[in-house]
């Protein structure tokens, strides 16, 4: 009995850690905080939430630091696409005054996690033109 117990034990311990993350990788900090892109709109990233305000929330699943990129589901009281997910990707701005990173919106409306994932639209030597053809969301910070 004890080791059908400790079995079943270690079976869902392995389970919850499948999400586990094994990288000591942490967001970039300038990504953290409250900004306002350049069309006036102002938002709040965390780990967890980008949300833009005033109701529109992303929840992150997952990070992908190397790629510069997240994977989030929409909320379910978003206005448009709710509980469908979003890659959004970013690029760091160098000599760009007050503008510090932009993101684009790679995919809003995919069916799952992996579909949004799939989508590589992006161009970010080009924060131009380089989000499908369209301008990056230029991002600044700003004080609460």
């Amino acid at each position: 009995m004890k080791t059908s117990s400790h079995i079943i034990l270690l079976f869902i311990s392995a389970t919850l850690c499948v999400s586990c993350t094994s990288t000591s990788q942490k967001v970039p900090e300038y990504l953290i905080g409250s900004f306002q892109d350049d069309y006036n709109i102002e938002y709040e990233l965390t780990e967890k939430v980008f949300y833009q305000k005033p109701g529109t929330r992303f929840h992150i699943l997952k990070w992908n630091l190397d790629d510069q990129y997240f994977i989030a589901q929409n909320d379910s009281l978003n206005s448009y696409d709710p509980n469908l997910y979003s890659r959004i990707d970013w690029v760091e701005f160098e000599n760009m005054a007050t503008y510090e990173w932009g993101f684009c919106l790679s995919a809003y409306n995919a069916a799952t996690p992996d579909s949004a994932e799939a989508v590589n639209v992006v161009d970010r030597s080009n924060p131009k033109t380089g989000c499908n053809g369209y301008p990056f969301s230029r991002m600044k910070p700003t004080k609460l």
